[in-house]
């Protein structure tokens, strides 16, 4: 289960962490090409002994136990550090409640238009937008669910667990207007009375999933290009995300 761990430049001008993951299938079919999720906080999400915190979400275990099972093809994943200023990072609008300075579009623009190519050109992919996912928790969700709307004809799957979507405002209701009318698949996901209270700001990830939800279906995405999971007693945390991993896994890469 090779895991490959190397530096590449990005958008701000630094050095970025890059983990790629490529299934056992990768080695065992020289000739085959395969699909690419790319995950956020990607120091988080492999089972490696190098992770920044003592909790990941072992996506590369969860993707070949159900690999093996046949419920999924097998993927390659592609984990990228965050950097230091995390919620800018991974915030498409500033947000003056949060003293946050937006840097998600030029974040986003960076995945979609540089290093997605470069992993196109390094690894045998299947570089449609069916065959590309973007997945992320909390604001890695909100950025995912933002490489949806801006750059859905690169990404066509995205994987948004427990997404900050009341963040800015709840901007991301206003922004995404229609649907795109292009191949889609949407994952969902939050406890079902999931709240994170960060003093000034409360966010209740419950109720503004449900609710992202149900606009969506509001502007015509059908059951089959959209699913909401609201586990009862789901909290914020990476343990949490690891356990509903499998069930959006399945879903989104089914």
């Amino acid at each position: 289960m090779p895991l490959r761990i190397f530096e590449v430049p990005s958008f701000d001008g630094s050095v970025r962490t890059a983990r790629v993951y490529t299934p056992d299938a990768y080695d065992e079919d020289p000739g085959a090409r395969f699909g690419v999720v790319y995950l956020q906080d990607g120091q988080n999400v492999f089972a490696d002994p190098r992770p920044a915190r003592p909790e990941t979400w072992c996506a590369d275990l969860i993707l070949e136990q159900l690999a093996s099972e046949g419920r999924i093809e097998p993927w390659i994943l592609v984990g990228l550090d965050h950097a230091a200023d995390r919620f800018g990072e991974y915030s498409p609008w500033d947000y003056r409640a949060a003293r946050v300075k937006a840097k998600g579009k030029r974040y986003a623009r960076y995945l979609a238009g540089e290093l997605k190519p470069m992993i196109d050109q390094a690894y045998r992919t299947r570089p449609g937008p069916e065959w590309t996912a973007a997945v992320g928790s909390s604001l890695g969700g909100l950025i995912s669910l933002y490489l949806g709307l801006e750059h859905g004809d690169v990404f066509g799957r995205i994987g948004a667990l427990s997404p900050t979507v009341m963040w800015s405002g709840r901007r991301i209701f206003r922004e995404w207007r229609t649907h795109r009318r292009r191949w889609t698949r949407i994952y969902l996901d939050a406890g079902a009375h999931e709240v994170l209270d960060l003093g000034e700001l409360r966010l209740d990830y419950g109720r503004w999933t449900r609710e992202f939800h149900a606009h969506l279906e509001r502007l015509g995405y059908a059951g089959h290009e959209l699913a909401l999971v609201l586990e009862p007693g789901g909290q914020h945390s990476e343990v949490d995300w690891r356990r509903r991993l499998p069930l959006a896994f399945r879903w989104l890469l089914g």
